[in-house]
């Protein structure tokens, strides 16, 4: 754990995962302010602010939640739900000069603060570490999905992977380990030749009309609508589509419920399903990250 004596961190929301991080900050060294926050065990070194815009100031460095903010810059997610806070011009105009902001992912409106009062924005979840060490609560969360909604076991079904990017891969792999037929089908060459190299069976995304056919299962990590009303009318009524892309993911829900297939958005999985692991992940991660952040703007 590096040592992050003498830094000042704000801790704006978030859920479980941000109270395992606060600890280990606090562990750290570092000077943790918090807003939204209850008193909770481990965190009794933390300092308190009443709002977003109090926590900010003098920090060096700005953590959001990963569970992000909605359309308008609002925390969704705090460990006090009665406190509200919000990502807003005056939040910003308190950061301290050349504090970066940390959040899981960044909405349009976050961004467009963010370039108008020059703040390094670094969103977490696409960063390769967390992104793939997310990845395995991420999978296991969705394949607990789809064996809750199925009427038969993964074991002999053909799933179908739409998408081969971090949570693609780690899909194709629980899956295949529980014994479902496992088909990847993507636009990139290079993500199909991955696939072929791990023993999957693979087509062309402009195919998906076609294979859906076979499908008992489908998980869609592609954030952009692939799962049209024309391809799911070939896909099997007791089948089940469980989307994992984000907001708002990549599949024309309303044709689900029209033609009576299973169909759900699953976002922030990690949260969810293993707070504890993604807790710990960013307990890994992000303070070896603020180092690094805060070393290259010495």
């Amino acid at each position: 754990m590096p040592d992050l004596r003498g830094v000042r961190i704000a801790m704006l929301g978030g859920d479980e995962r941000e109270v395992i991080l606060a600890r280990t900050l606090l562990r750290s060294g570092a000077t943790v302010v918090l807003a939204g926050y209850p008193e909770l065990p481990g965190l009794e070194g933390a300092l308190r602010a009443e709002g977003a815009a109090p926590a900010v100031e003098g920090a060096d460095v700005v953590i959001a939640p990963m569970s992000n903010t909605d359309a308008e810059g609002v925390i969704t997610r705090s460990p006090d739900p009665a406190v509200r806070l919000v990502l807003d011009d005056e939040v910003f105009a308190a950061m301290k000069p050349g504090a970066p902001l940390l959040i899981g992912v960044a909405k349009p409106r976050v961004r467009q603060l963010a370039l108008k009062h020059g703040t390094r924005l670094v969103e977490v979840a696409e960063i390769d570490e967390v992104a793939i060490l997310n990845s395995i609560p991420t999978a296991e969360g969705a394949i607990l999905r789809a064996m809750q909604e199925l009427p038969y076991t993964l074991h002999g079904t053909r799933a179908l992977i739409l998408g081969f990017g971090r949570c693609g891969v780690t899909l194709a792999r629980m899956l295949s380990g529980i014994g479902a037929k496992v088909r990847v089908v993507a636009r990139e060459r290079g993500q199909l030749a991955r696939a072929f190299e791990m023993g999957l069976d693979t087509s062309d995304l402009e195919e998906l009309g076609e294979v859906i056919a076979e499908a008992g299962a489908v998980f869609n990590t592609i954030p952009a609508l692939v799962l049209t009303r024309r391809v799911l009318e070939r896909l099997p009524r007791d089948a089940v589509v469980v989307d994992i892309a984000s907001a708002p993911g990549g599949t024309d829900f309303a044709a689900c419920a029209d033609l009576g297939i299973k169909a759900f958005l699953e976002l922030g999985i990690p949260g969810k399903v293993a707070p504890w692991t993604a807790g710990e992940v960013l307990a890994k991660t992000v303070p070896r990250l603020i180092k690094e952040l805060l070393d290259q703007g010495a």
